[in-house]
């Protein structure tokens, strides 16, 4: 596929999911994500973030000063401080950003595994990678079992379990530190029962319609190699005085290894 033939169905994606989540069932469902995700968010700083997804920002609520959002095409943007890039060629440096939220794209574009990869490689090393999902396990997941409604949005595309994406983000050296759960209702109701929130919250019933994963990258030992110096002949070492290095001799770089757990 060419980038505009891609960046054409990501804006029809976005676009339909932008419809989704300005619904009375979509505004229920972002509800109480957003106040499950709201204790995380408050207790993280930085000095920027970044949200991909297709509905209302979630991360109003969070200190970090300067926040981004994702956008496929530039007419889709609304506000200054949007993204406009392919999801798997995120323009921004490595490690920069100290939270990174992917709210329910996994399921919905065609290589998941490469948006992850670059949601984690912009997330600082003290940062924090949040990803929302759909929980097959819930009554949206059992709602999907209608062949009718997998072709509307947001039963299409592929659910996964936490389990199947604590692989995935152990695959760009990341570990789950929590998983939460929300969006507690009836069959036939929308996620809007303020008791079944709290209860299934409390207890953290993998039952909701959502999950939210709270990761972050493993712990890397940095080992700084320098180069030896072997001292030949009658030069002495005082001679060098503090030298830690001859002529053009650079010492090699830092190299990091991944801790095993």
């Amino acid at each position: 596929m060419s980038n505009s033939q891609e960046a054409l169905a990501l804006a029809r994606m976005y676009r339909e999911g932008h419809r989704y989540w300005s619904s009375e069932n979509g505004q229920a469902h972002w509800r109480a994500e957003r106040a499950c995700l709201g204790p995380v968010c408050e207790n993280l700083h930085g000095g920027h973030s970044l949200e991909l997804g297709m509905g209302p920002s979630l991360t109003d609520m969070s200190p970090i000063r300067h926040n981004l959002r994702w956008a496929p095409t530039a007419e889709l943007t609304d506000t200054a401080s949007t993204l406009v890039c392919p999801l798997d060629a995120l323009a921004l440096p490595d490690e920069c950003l100290h939270l990174v939220i992917v709210h329910h794209l996994l399921e919905l574009i065609d290589e998941p595994h490469r948006l992850l990869q670059e949601a984690a490689r912009v997330t600082a090393d003290d940062g924090c990678l949040i990803v929302l999902g759909w929980m097959p396990l819930g009554i949206a997941g059992l709602a999907r079992l209608s062949p009718t409604r997998r072709n509307h949005f947001p039963w299409r595309g592929n659910w996964r379990t936490p389990s199947k994406l604590g692989d995935w983000l152990a695959f760009v050296d990341f570990r789950i530190e929590r998983v939460d759960y929300c969006g507690f209702h009836l069959p036939g109701s929308l996620p809007n029962n303020a008791m079944l929130e709290t209860l299934g919250r409390r207890h953290n019933v993998p039952l909701g319609d959502s999950y939210i994963i709270r990761a972050r990258r493993r712990t890397r030992l940095a080992q700084r190699q320098r180069p030896r110096l072997q001292l030949q002949g009658t030069l002495g070492g005082g001679a060098l005085g503090h030298a830690t290095r001859v002529g053009n001799t650079v010492p090699e770089p830092s190299r990091r290894t991944t801790e095993v757990e």
